[in-house]
């Protein structure tokens, strides 16, 4: 899961997993697989940065428990 900031400035836990699409509209919109969309304050780079170092810490076994 990676932690986002919702347009309200709440934080929150997203599973990665969920995402299918990232759209910087002006502002970061992310449409999930289930066709809901979030938008954030992170940047779409910021996200996908997220989202990769998120899949690599998994492949090395950093689990966060």
């Amino acid at each position: 899961m990676i932690q986002l900031t919702g347009m309200n400035g709440q934080e929150f836990y997203l599973n990665s997993g969920m995402i299918y699409r990232l759209d910087q509209a002006p502002d970061t919109v992310i449409t999930l697989s289930d066709g809901k969309t979030l938008m954030v304050k992170e940047s779409v780079e910021e996200v996908a940065n997220r989202v990769l170092l998120f899949h690599q810490e998994v492949a090395q076994g950093k689990l966060i428990n």
